[in-house]
């Protein structure tokens, strides 16, 4: 796993962050400097232009050619918490590798302290086409595009296809035996990734039923206390929590995956896509490396503490099990009767 420097945003940039969601900003350059996040400039939003317009010309004027860098980009789309933003990472090959080494390890703190969940996507660049408008589209074709597979691996997958698809339905999705796989956006990732790293213990995550995506809600740090205060009391989510506790001794960390279904304050529709895409979500989550030792489903809050969690994670074993008893028979049925052999 990789470690943090320790490195956090001044005042200056924390208090601009603060300020700068409502539209007004279009790029926003981070240095580090004496050993913390610094705003370096900022560009302000022509009210004319669109985002992909005024790509180049606003970004490319912001990098250095030997100095790493950060620039967060407003995008023109939005999500629950206000507009969401492209995160460029610029790392030049040509910059001291200490340098290169710092801007790396302190990329995930900047990210917290801006808020994840407002990160739509990240690109990394370390010469100037990759970060250009150019550079950013062919970064979205390319994640989108399938690697190329062997003829054994085509033959593979064609089998599978056949067996597991039972059905399409109306609008020709495709369904499988194990739910619905809605994909996750590039920040829901992101956060996963970082999770692996230790960078934060506890991601909530939401379906868009509309867009038919799972999205981040948040990615922070919350004590074990806090962790039911968390969560809406009228929608259903999926948490991933980070359970450090002691068993018989020793200090453990486990994954827990909580799929949280608040009752029947929720539509049908929420309900039934909540469940069709819990399992191929969770597959998702082990395929990027993240592996989840207990899943647990809850419809309130108040199940969400350090006892319940322990007592899901380490199920008490039960070593006495009775003996069966066999039931008597129904009253008043009367004596046995006698059943003479044949050869009687």
């Amino acid at each position: 796993m990789s470690h943090q420097t320790g490195i956090k945003a001044n005042n200056e940039l924390k208090e601009f962050f603060r300020c700068c969601r409502d539209g007004s900003i279009r790029a926003i350059k981070i240095s580090i400097n004496e050993e913390q996040l610094a705003l370096a400039t900022h560009t302000k939003d022509k009210q004319s232009d669109v985002w992909d317009k005024c790509f180049d010309k606003v970004v490319l004027p912001l990098v250095e050619e030997n100095q790493p860098c950060y620039i967060l980009y407003r995008l023109d789309t939005k999500n629950d918490l206000g507009y969401e933003w492209l995160f460029i990472s610029w790392s030049p090959d040509t910059a001291p590798v200490r340098e290169k080494m710092l801007y790396a390890s302190t990329k995930a703190s900047l990210k917290q302290e801006f808020g994840n969940a407002q990160i739509k996507e990240e690109i990394r660049g370390s010469i100037m086409s990759e970060i250009t408008l150019d550079g950013y589209n062919k970064f979205k074709k390319a994640a989108i595009a399938p690697a190329p597979l062997s003829s054994r691996e085509e033959e593979l997958q064609e089998l599978k296809r056949t067996e597991v698809h039972t059905d399409y339905n109306i609008t020709s999705k495709q369904q499988t035996l194990n739910g619905v796989a809605f994909p996750i956006t590039q920040a829901a990732e992101t956060a996963i990734l970082d999770m692996i790293r230790n960078s934060y213990n506890y991601l909530q995550f939401r379906i868009d039923v509309d867009e038919e995506k799972i999205h981040l809600v948040t990615a922070e740090n919350v004590n074990i206390d806090k962790l039911s205060s968390k969560l809406p009391k009228d929608s259903p989510r999926y948490l991933l929590y980070n359970f450090k506790h002691t068993h018989e001794g020793d200090y453990m960390e486990s994954i827990v995956f909580i799929y949280y279904m608040p009752g029947y304050t929720c539509s049908i529709k929420e309900r039934m896509l909540y469940s069709s895409c819990c399992n191929p979500f969770t597959a998702t989550i082990g395929s990027l490396g993240l592996e989840i030792e207990k899943k647990i489903e809850i419809d309130s809050d108040l199940e969400l503490t350090e006892k319940c969690l322990y007592e899901e994670v380490h199920p008490t074993k039960n070593l006495h099990r009775p003996i069966f008893a066999k039931p008597k028979g129904p009253p008043g049925r009367g004596p046995k009767r006698m059943i003479k052999g044949q050869n009687s």
